[in-house]
């Protein structure tokens, strides 16, 4: 039987996150021992739970057929094979909306910055030399990259180098490092992507089901259920306020010909301003409720 491997990071940011859409994609394993390999109990699909940089790699030898990992590590990884192998390259199924960062360049805060070409000459500290290689060229700027696995922040103050580029969410380590974020290297996210590999049908069969499974529960996340009385007269004002949903469901009331219940899928956040323009328009009983599960 046709099995696929998906590989998603055993420890980290994005690990709960990543098992959490598998399981609500209706996958259940079977956990092993040493907790790298659980075994697909309901469907043909096993997990390895592995560091979050070694996935690119798994995938691009074929180990595994998909993977959950950021496209900081991803994009980093592939520019790194191409250097043994130019055609090297994953693709990009699914972006997944959870684990946002952004690769920032990064200066001492009384370091006089204007542009990028300030940067020429000088040198750059970084875990990810190859996104800041690329970066650097598309800058059109001469720099030296000193590559460093941890602790990048704080290479200007030990004289290291004289900027830095890093990963950055709330700027606190910036700050505590006086360092100031300037120029945006790449904005990232979890994401799937899939092996090169080729697969057979029934490999592809599975591989389809997965994807559509894991965009259901993508959609079912930032959608919700809303449910409301209104006046049949202003059923089209109400309609249009409801933010990101197709044509509503309306039902008739029994015993109240002048109104009408209205049922929606919103496919954009609603917020409490949405159920006060609905109020002002004249919707009652207005309910909004998550939803579990999606399949377009």
């Amino acid at each position: 039987m046709t099995r696929l491997k998906i590989a998603i990071q055993k420890s980290g940011r994005l690990s709960e996150q990543s098992l959490q859409l598998l399981e609500r994609s209706g996958l259940a394993f079977a956990k092993s021992k040493d907790k790298l390999f659980w075994y697909g109990r309901n469907l043909p699909v096993d997990l390895l739970l592995v560091r979050d940089d070694d996935i690119p790699r798994l995938l691009l030898e074929g180990v595994c057929q998909l993977g959950i990992v950021g496209e900081n590590v991803a994009q980093e990884k592939i520019l790194e094979a191409r250097e043994r192998k130019p055609a090297a390259d994953l693709e990009a199924l699914a972006r997944l909306d959870f684990g946002h960062c952004r690769l920032m360049l990064a200066v001492p805060e009384d370091m006089p910055y204007n542009a990028p070409a300030d940067l020429d000459g000088k040198r750059l500290a970084t875990s990810y030399p190859q996104l800041t290689r690329r970066w650097l060229q598309e800058q059109g700027v001469d720099a030296d990259i000193v590559t460093l696995n941890g602790a990048v922040e704080i290479a200007p103050s030990l004289g290291t180098a004289e900027a830095i580029v890093d990963l950055v969410s709330t700027g606190t380590t910036l700050r505590a490092n006086h360092l100031k974020a300037t120029d945006e290297v790449l904005s990232s996210q979890a994401a799937v992507y899939r092996s090169p590999r080729v697969l057979d049908a029934p490999a592809e069969q599975l591989l389809a089901t997965l994807l559509t499974r894991i965009e259901g529960v993508r959609r079912a996340a930032e959608s919700k259920y809303v449910m409301l009385h209104a006046p049949r007269a202003r059923l089209a004002e109400i309609s249009a306020i409801l933010p990101g949903a197709e044509s509503p469901t309306v039902l008739t009331l029994e015993g109240q010909g002048d109104k009408v219940a209205v049922h929606a899928v919103c496919t954009e956040q609603v917020f409490w301003e949405h159920l006060e323009e609905l109020k002002r328009a004249g919707a009652s009983a207005v309910l909004v409720l998550p939803v579990e599960k999606m399949l377009a």
